[in-house]
């Protein structure tokens, strides 16, 4: 109390001079203007944070295709059960990434997947260019790939799958990466049936057969492992290896050239077979017409003597003596000397002797002419 006491008797000691405020130091207004960069930059740092957690948040909204389905994994695990889990067309949100992860799913986009076994080592660079590095005196299995054959050869070969997705949810909820296995299902398709067809067949005599044995396999295997996807199309691109590239072209030079000789052997055969099937067909054709002539005319005969047998039964020796003037008179129609021998009395016919040796008559001199 008794400083409280003296420490006031001082002030009121000092009087009204004790009030003003005591002159500023440099180092006061240093303390002050700092203080007053601090809250501004505080008050900067409060709305540059508030800004991040705005577009924190904002960053998570996305929007799902009318062609496609969403799905969010949190910490790498669905949100949602199975149908439950996937999200239409529109717009949605979900925590940004770490925290989400938003998988779309095209479902009726068609997707494609390239095999990774089987070719040669090469390089996205160098495919878009279409340069291509040279073999090397031989095959390295540890950089280039390639596919054995039924009959023990070596060729390099590569297949594109395309496909939709029919089931999302087995596409997405039943595989950790479902676009991965439909890869290993074309590589493993693509292996296995290369293993069923020989190099002639697969470079040369049966390209479409090969191509679609693949597409069937990977269809197969798709089935059995359930991945809720179709396949729409695989094509196969298959090459010999380069080391050999050029005795398999003499061999390709050879069997063109084998082909050529057996298609114009083929062709002088067709060209043969078709003339002898066609005169086998004149002489055919001649033969039953003629056949038919034949026939029509027989029938027209028995017709004929069978029409003529009444008259003949009737009365048989006039019938012959009406046929007999009838054949003498077209017999005789054009002959210059007549002569019809009737027979006699006893039935025996007239006796005519004929000068066949007669000298023809000679002309007549002016002499004896009248």
């Amino acid at each position: 109390m008794s400083d409280e006491h003296e420490h006031d008797h001082h002030d009121h000691a000092r009087g009204p001079a004790a009030s003003a405020p005591a002159p500023m130091t440099p180092d006061d207004a240093g303390s002050q203007a700092l203080a007053e960069a601090l809250r501004s930059s505080f008050a900067i740092v409060k709305f540059i944070m508030l800004l991040l957690i705005v577009l924190f948040f904002v960053s998570g909204i996305f929007q799902v295709g009318p062609q496609e389905k969403a799905v969010i994994l949190r910490f790498g695990k669905p949100v949602g059960e199975r149908e439950k889990a996937l999200l239409g067309s529109g717009l949605h949100w979900s925590f940004p990434y770490p925290i989400d992860e938003v998988v779309k799913i095209p479902i009726t986009e068609v997707q494609k997947v390239t095999s990774t076994v089987g070719w040669y080592a090469t390089t996205p660079e160098q495919e878009l260019s279409g340069e291509e590095l040279g073999a090397g005196e031989t095959l390295d299995p540890a950089v280039d790939g390639y596919a054995i054959t039924a009959d023990r050869n070596i060729v390099h070969t590569r297949a594109t799958l395309y496909y939709q997705v029919d089931d999302p949810i087995r596409y997405v909820f039943d595989f950790s990466s479902a676009s991965n296995t439909v890869q290993n299902v074309l590589d493993n398709a693509l292996l296995y049936t290369t293993a069923h067809f020989g190099v002639d067949s697969i470079l040369y005599s049966d390209v479409a057969g090969f191509q679609e044995a693949v597409e069937q396999r990977a269809s197969q295997l798709a089935d059995q492992e359930q991945l809720g996807i179709t396949i729409r199309q695989c094509n196969v691109v298959s090459v010999a290896p380069r080391q050999l590239k050029d005795i398999f072209n003499r061999v390709t030079e050879a069997r063109e050239n084998r082909t050529k000789v057996l298609d114009d052997a083929h062709s002088y055969e067709n060209q043969i077979t078709n003339t002898a099937a066609a005169q086998a067909s004149a002489i055919l054709n001649e033969a039953i017409s003629a056949r038919a002539r034949y026939v029509q005319s027989l029938q027209a005969d028995a017709k004929a003597f069978s029409d003529l047998l009444p008259n003949y039964n009737i009365n048989p020796g006039l019938f012959e003596q009406q046929k007999v003037v009838q054949v003498m008179g077209e017999v005789l129609t054009n002959v210059e000397f007549k002569s019809y021998l009737p027979t006699t009395a006893n039935g025996y016919p007239t006796e005519l002797r004929l000068m066949l040796n007669r000298q023809p008559p000679q002309p007549k001199s002016p002499a004896q002419s009248p």
